[in-house]
């Protein structure tokens, strides 16, 4: 059993994830923004945690991340607020953490990134996308350089489909598969990010994945 600060805690992803972990037996701390989000977050398993990971200072974090064994980030600014709030919260924020994480001893970090998470990702900067993927692969860049054992996971199109526990994985120098056949659903987002901290086999791994037809153990375990 291992005690986990799961950084987005209220999310789609966040709320699929709790359940799964806490079934494998793990003490899960529920980071999120408001008090008001504590009573969801407790009836799913976990002890909230209320930080603003946005305006927490790396001191607070430190505070709020010892005694865990493990840090996940599945937060993000979900495109609300502009290329600034983006910033603030995938890149400087997610950074914070992952310092934060190791001034409080946590060894592990799962960070939940996504497919097109690449340094030649080709996104062109007048477009309303590029804040977003520049701030994610700054700081899988960050998180890779990092001391901690990371893992990156870099799912595609998220979607609302049941989990089906398989998927498919693909290399980081992969050509992807159309848009049509991008989707993970956020189950099985959940489900990596639970088997990730699994497998000791996923330590140092950048894991771009959609749904597939690989159990999601398997495909994280080489």
């Amino acid at each position: 059993m291992a005690k986990i600060a799961l950084i987005g805690a209220h999310g789609k992803v966040g709320q699929l994830a709790i359940p799964e972990l806490v079934d494998r037996g793990h003490e899960v701390s529920g980071v999120i923004r408001s008090e008001d989000q504590s009573e969801s977050i407790e009836k799913l398993g976990a002890t909230p945690l209320v930080l603003d990971v946005a305006g927490a200072s790396f001191e607070r974090m430190v505070e709020a991340f010892r005694g865990h064994d493990a840090v996940v980030w599945s937060a993000g600014a979900g495109g609300k607020g502009g290329a600034e709030t983006t910033y603030a919260v995938d890149r400087d924020a997610a950074i914070r953490s992952m310092d934060a994480a190791k001034g409080a001893g946590v060894g592990r970090y799962v960070m939940v990134s996504f497919i097109g998470a690449v340094p030649n990702h080709g996104v062109p900067e007048t477009d309303s996308f590029y804040p977003y993927t520049d701030a994610k692969v700054t700081a899988d860049l960050h998180l890779r350089d990092s001391e901690l054992d990371w893992t990156i996971l870099g799912p595609g199109a998220l979607t609302e489909d049941e989990a089906t526990g398989q998927i498919a994985v693909y290399g980081e120098d992969s050509e992807l598969p159309g848009n049509d056949e991008m989707g993970t659903s956020r189950g099985n987002v959940a489900l990596t990010i639970a088997e990730a901290l699994a497998s000791p086999a996923s330590i140092g791994q950048f894991i771009r994945y959609t749904d597939g037809g690989t159990p999601i153990g398997a495909a994280l375990s080489h």
